[in-house]
């Protein structure tokens, strides 16, 4: 809710199916397009917006008072805000924190983001969930809805997109801990901060490189490690990283989260598919089936890997598996039936509880890691943080 001293400007939001919601600005004014998602998160919106893997999308926080603690520079997960757009319910103005250094309003018009308050944000989260991924149009122009939908149809889908090229960085750069211990080099795909931070805490030295990188100017390093970052896009499109990761396998000890697991997935023999709205908040439950520990995680994904133990694309509470199946991990589908590359001690480590999609892998000879959501949150809980120690210990020969 705008206060006394703020001008309300109208904003229209058109979804790809025609349905209109009527709102208020609250970012920059203008118009956007982009693939419209949901976030389900009740904090971490800063995060959110300039999280790189929202590259090319439109958020609909599902939380309806959003802002209320405004904005800082440390929340900060990239140097912008990546998404095309922002869409709330309440959006707060006067915001109340010790931390506050500007409202989330003038955080947006700052970065030229369009966004839009005021609009029946339930709604709009059961239009994604019932049609699935679709575009969307945010304007505070004079709306003609013939044109704006003629402008969202002409837009490009995600599908078969690589927008890692667009978010990675130009040049390599060094991020040194006070005692360095290990050298990792982290393809950067749409790295963000928290990683490189959690990771730097755990003595690792980082090289953070290019996406399109060659394996062999990683393997000339001669690095303890290698890490995949998070990113935006379709994994299928990144051919260039997944045979360069292709060639990494068995040589070095590899950590993946999001579509960095993807890829490696996809250097291993598996397929991905886009689903049909995809993973994106801070409660998710994962089980991690060798302890048989539940995990509440972060996730930002909406592609993810073959083989989850229900029919793929379901996404109903009927696709949860029955704890049997979840007590047997070794009744998991391999990427492949291979045994002489993969071994015998390999299977798909963690699983979604929501749907039974994959969430994580785990191939112990050939030092490999790799989870579907975010164990460094930001924003979310904290369970998942093991993860990185289990790479610094891949790196240490104790695996």
């Amino acid at each position: 809710m705008g206060n006394l001293s703020t001008p309300i400007s109208k904003a229209t939001l058109l979804l790809e199916n025609g349905n209109v919601y009527e709102g208020t600005s609250c970012g920059f004014p203008g118009t956007t397009i982009g693939e419209i998602v949901f976030n389900t998160s009740m904090i971490g919106y800063q995060e959110i917006l300039t999280d790189p893997s929202y590259h090319e999308q439109i958020i609909t926080m599902t939380y309806p008072h959003i802002g209320n603690y405004g904005t800082n520079e440390d929340d900060n997960e990239s140097h912008k805000i990546w998404a095309k757009g922002f869409i709330v319910k309440n959006m707060c103005h006067t915001p109340s924190s010790w931390k506050n250094q500007k409202s989330l309003p003038q955080f947006l018009k700052e970065h030229k983001i369009v966004a839009i308050a005021d609009v029946d944000t339930r709604s709009i989260t059961k239009q994604i969930r019932n049609k699935g991924a679709m575009r969307a149009l945010i304007t505070t122009e004079k709306f003609d809805k013939e044109k704006s939908l003629k402008k969202i149809l002409e837009s490009p889908t995600m599908n078969l997109r690589d927008l890692a090229k667009e978010v990675t960085t130009e040049k390599s750069y060094h991020v040194t801990p006070h005692t360095p211990s290990y050298l990792v080099v982290a393809y950067d795909f749409g790295i963000k901060k928290s990683i490189l931070k959690y990771l730097s805490e755990r003595g690792c030295r980082i090289l953070v490189i290019p996406a399109s990188t060659s394996y062999k100017e990683v393997l000339d390093l001669n690095p303890d490690g290698v890490f995949l970052s998070n990113g935006p896009g379709d994994p299928a499109s990144v051919t260039y990283a997944i045979e360069n990761i292709r060639h990494l396998v068995g040589k070095k000890p590899i950590f993946g989260i999001c579509l960095g697991h993807q890829l490696l997935c996809l250097a291993l023999g598996a397929k991905t598919y886009k689903m049909k709205f995809g993973h994106r908040g801070a409660n998710h439950p994962v089980s991690f089936l060798k302890s048989q520990k539940v995990e509440i995680t972060a996730q930002n994904h909406g592609f993810a890997v073959e083989g989850s133990l229900e029919p793929r694309h379901c996404e109903r509470s009927e696709a949860i598996p029955s704890p049997k199946v979840m007590r047997s991990p070794q009744s998991l589908p391999l990427l492949r039936d291979d045994k002489k590359f993969y071994g015998n001690n390999n299977f798909f480590s963690h699983i979604n509880l929501n749907d039974g999609s994959v969430e994580g892998l785990y191939i112990k000879d050939k030092k490999i890691l790799s989870v579907q959501y975010h164990p460094e949150s930001s924003p979310g809980p904290l369970d998942s943080l093991y993860l990185f120690d289990e790479f610094i210990n891949m790196m240490k020969g104790r695996q």
